[in-house]
């Protein structure tokens, strides 16, 4: 699975130091999201992205999203 950073908002702000067109497959974006989530705005977020969070956290992190 790939997740092309400029199609979530809130990945995109984690990712700043990576390309616009930047794709990264499904575990990395996982591991992005739990690494950054302190920089995840939780107001801003779309149901679109929260559905992506899920995904990989099902998918990847076997359905749980480790954050603090």
């Amino acid at each position: 699975m790939n997740v092309e950073i400029k199609d979530y908002p809130q990945l995109r702000q984690i990712c700043w130091n990576r390309h616009d067109n930047a794709v990264v497959d499904g575990a990395d974006a996982l591991a992005l999201y739990e690494r950054n989530w302190r920089f995840v705005d939780q107001d801003a977020i779309t149901r679109r992205e929260k559905a992506l969070v899920k995904l990989l956290a099902d998918k990847f992190g076997n359905g749980c999203l480790l954050v603090a």
